[in-house]
């Protein structure tokens, strides 16, 4: 490939990212508890299967549903809240006006976060089948926060995506 062939599947890759960000958040504001997370998590593997097409490489989704939910479980902090977020919408009126405010932040970042990890593996020549979620968890925290910058209107500390 030559590098115009690679920063265009790149940029290619990025904006594959920022369209599902818009997905997450949009469906982070269905004011049902769980099946707003259950959304969310069916938007995430889609991405990490468009993903995987663009960089022509095999795609599980029972794989990615497990990947998923491992990078998502070393968020605790984060990932109670946007449970919480969730749970939140239960309580009539303000819970589900709290749970829609604060639900699109946590799933635009963490959705922000699987893309970018995805894409940094896939370019790495890596696959779907040998992604391993403990040597990725530093990074997707720190991809995590990223998001939550952008998710925020706060500018990051990393380039722009």
């Amino acid at each position: 490939m030559t590098e115009d062939e690679i920063a265009a599947r790149r940029a290619e890759a990025s904006s594959i990212v920022n369209t599902y960000m818009g997905w997450s958040a949009g469906a982070s504001f269905i004011p049902l508890p769980w099946v707003d997370l259950a959304a969310v998590t069916l938007v995430q593997i889609k991405m990490v299967g468009d993903l995987a097409s663009l960089y022509q490489v095999p795609f599980s989704r029972n794989v990615v549903k497990t990947i998923v939910a491992g990078l998502l479980g070393s968020l605790v902090p984060a990932g109670l809240a946007r449970g919480a977020s969730s749970l939140l919408k239960s309580v009539p009126g303000v819970g589900t006006i709290l749970g829609v405010l604060t639900a699109p932040v946590f799933t635009t970042a963490s959705t922000y976060a699987i893309g970018k990890v995805f894409i940094q593996h896939f370019e790495a020549g890596g696959t779907v089948l040998n992604f391993d979620p403990d040597a990725m968890r530093e990074h997707f925290k720190e991809e995590f926060e990223e998001g939550v910058s952008k998710a925020s209107g706060k500018s990051g500390t990393k380039a722009a995506a």
